[in-house]
């Protein structure tokens, strides 16, 4: 999604668009790992009345 946005930023020199990707490079780099993703899995309950 940021390439898409750094494309059209590029095209079109709009400051809004720059200021858009910035805001979603922020919120990608705050989002947690994607290996500590896993290790919440072996904390989820397991329904053992199958």
């Amino acid at each position: 999604m940021i390439d898409f946005v750094w494309k059209l930023f590029s095209q079109t020199g709009n400051i809004e668009t720059y200021l858009l990707m910035k805001e979603l490079e922020n919120d990608y780099n705050e989002l947690p790992d994607e290996g500590s993703s896993a290790a919440n899995l072996d904390n989820l309950p397991v329904d053992t009345n199958l």
